[in-house]
């Protein structure tokens, strides 16, 4: 498995911007596709970016489309969520996550197919 841990949460005004980090141990960060999943209080974790090992492939959650930019640098065991433009709706704990498999080439959009998990990462957006 790969241990994570995220930073770059804090509290922003609406319209504001975060870059958030993620930062892996182990050899085997850059087999694994990645993704950011957030969790507001009393709603089910959700995904909101995710990037395959290679780069080839991203996917963005509807709601954050053209606001929010996921990347990763595999020489620094790295990914980070760019966030812009950010709305009181985008309030939530975000989390990284590791696909349980390796080398997968399209991105896995439910929960079930992550394995690794950072601890979580405050992200609070005032009106």
């Amino acid at each position: 498995q790969v241990q994570l841990v995220e930073s770059g949460g804090g509290l922003v005004q609406a319209g504001g911007s975060l870059r958030l980090s993620c930062a892996a141990s182990g050899r085997t960060f850059s087999r694994h596709a990645m993704g950011w999943f957030r969790q507001a209080p009393g709603r089910e974790r959700d995904l909101v970016a995710a990037i395959t090992w290679s780069d080839g492939m991203t996917y963005y959650a509807d709601s954050v489309k053209g606001r929010f930019s996921i990347s990763r640098d595999n020489a620094k065991n790295t990914m980070y969520l760019q966030m812009n433009n950010l709305k009181s709706e985008d309030t939530a704990v975000y989390y990284c996550a590791a696909d349980r498999l390796i080398w997968r080439m399209v991105v896995a959009t439910t929960a079930a197919a992550y394995d690794s998990w950072g601890p979580g990462a405050q992200v609070t957006v005032s009106a």
